[in-house]
């Protein structure tokens, strides 16, 4: 048995090599081609300080493309399993639109009301007249101090969902 290498076995080898490295480089290709744009990680969480917000006027935030709704409630207003509660302060955050049609309710006096289809939701986001079928949805927050992060799941976020459920 000869233990020299003929022309015929160099280049199935050589071809296997290429092949390999070509494998190689095409999988971390598609895996770069998979992986979320770094803007589009960033736009996942969006972070807003709530000491901003005056009592009793609703401040319109995006994430994700969408709108969300922040009203720091009055002493006037009623109280909700809902609320978010930093402090002496209560809070409504919701994703503002319509659970009906996907409108976006504009706030009128004490009201969130929906132009389309007349729905409408109160200080708290739960529908009170018209075809919606629920409460405006909750987004995904967490609480740092006086401001959220939205897109994380933090345990305020977790206690009202499950109220919600409730």
């Amino acid at each position: 048995m000869s233990k020299e290498i003929n022309r015929r076995d160099f280049i199935g080898y050589s071809f296997a090599a290429v092949a390999a490295v070509g494998g190689a480089a095409s999988l971390v290709g598609m895996k770069q081609a998979w992986d979320p744009l770094p803007s589009v990680l960033a736009g996942g969480f969006t972070e807003i300080d709530l000491s901003a917000v005056k009592a009793g006027e609703p401040e319109t935030f995006t994430w994700r493309g969408k709108p969300i709704f922040i009203l720091k409630k009055t002493a006037e207003m009623e109280s909700s399993t809902r609320d978010l509660v930093i402090g002496a302060d209560r809070f409504t955050v919701a994703i503002g639109l319509c659970t009906h049609l996907g409108c976006i309710p504009a706030w009128k006096k004490d009201k969130w009301k929906c132009a389309c289809h007349g729905g409408e939701f109160n200080p708290s986001a739960k529908q009170v007249f018209g075809p919606p079928p629920r409460p405006l949805d909750l987004p995904p927050f967490s609480v740092k101090g006086t401001s959220i992060t939205l897109g994380e799941e933090g345990p305020e976020y977790k206690a009202i969902a499950d109220a919600m459920k409730a």
